[in-house]
């Protein structure tokens, strides 16, 4: 990748015959952003403490869930576990959204990307929001946000281009990944209100972002496309993605988590939990949206 601080050579630009119906969505994603809007600080009304003794996180998104593991827990066991998972899933979206911010902010109102610069701004306000109250929740009722334990994927200098295009990919998996969480959890009656609010907001400006994203990723794949992407690029990107997309699910399965939760041996159990058939069956569920698009618009095949 460029330095940070390089502006890019060449910008993907999104004038091209689908620019009026690119200007249509962002007008309509920008009007729907303004009507939903709500100030977090505001928002929530913390309260002083969340029962521990009651489930933080759906059983059924836990990394236990579907494994003989997960019978063995005692309740207390599973409570405490839901906790930390709990934790673990919004420190994830902490550093996730500190990263595409950072992305994101370096590109907006740049070459190639007057188009959707003005949505980049709602884009910007609402995940800095999502970041406040995700930290929020993890120092006021956990007093710690788990450290980005990330895999950073090396990635060679190469045109900006296929660079805007990997930035933006990585963002839309990120995205959809968090989103399936927040759609069940929102709507998990067993979870303390303050937990399904969050993960309620959370979904309700994701849904835009993710609409946004879908077809930004779409126009930058098929321009790079249009300029003759390399079939060994091509590989390259559709291995790369495939990485990225392993290294994120990989992420729910904390051995951190599982000291706090009082589990012994932690990476023995994050070893034993990716490993288990049950679990891959899982991580295809979570990402049913995301390889469906990726194999939609062509930037995977059949071995992905």
């Amino acid at each position: 990748m460029r330095p940070p601080n390089t502006p890019p050579a060449r910008a993907v630009s999104t004038t091209t015959a689908d620019d009026s119906e690119f200007r249509t969505l962002l007008d309509r994603l920008s009007d729907k952003a303004t009507a939903d809007y709500y100030n977090p600080f505001t928002t929530f009304d913390w309260p002083s403490a969340i029962p521990t003794d009651a489930l933080w996180m759906s059983p059924e998104l836990l990394s236990f869930h579907g494994t003989e593991l997960m019978d063995e827990l005692s309740p207390a066991q599973l409570q405490a576990l839901s906790r930390w998972e709990s934790i673990n899933f919004y420190s994830l979206n902490v550093h996730g959204i500190r990263e595409l911010l950072i992305e994101v902010t370096r590109r907006v109102h740049t070459s190639g990307f007057e188009v959707p610069s003005e949505f980049f701004h709602h884009f910007i306000g609402e995940e800095n929001d999502h970041m406040w109250f995700f930290a929020t929740f993890c120092l006021k009722y956990a007093g710690k946000i788990y450290p980005d334990k990330s895999v950073k994927l090396p990635v060679a200098p190469r045109d900006p281009d296929i660079e805007n295009f990997l930035v933006f990919a990585r963002i839309l998996i990120f995205e959809q990944i968090v989103d399936h969480y927040n759609v069940q959890l929102a709507a998990d009656g067993r979870l303390h209100p303050t937990v399904r609010h969050i993960n309620r907001l959370h979904h309700q400006d994701e849904s835009r972002h993710i609409a946004f994203g879908c077809r930004l990723v779409q126009l930058l794949w098929e321009r790079l496309l249009q300029d003759g992407l390399d079939e060994t690029v091509r590989d390259e990107l559709r291995n790369y993605l495939g990485l990225y997309v392993t290294t994120s699910i990989e992420s729910f399965y904390n051995p951190a988590v599982y000291r706090d939760a009082g589990l012994p041996d932690g990476f023995a159990l994050r070893r034993r939990l990716l490993a288990h058939p049950a679990r891959q069956a899982a991580h295809a569920k979570v990402l049913h949206k995301t390889t469906g698009f990726l194999n939609r618009i062509g930037v995977f095949d059949a071995r992905h």
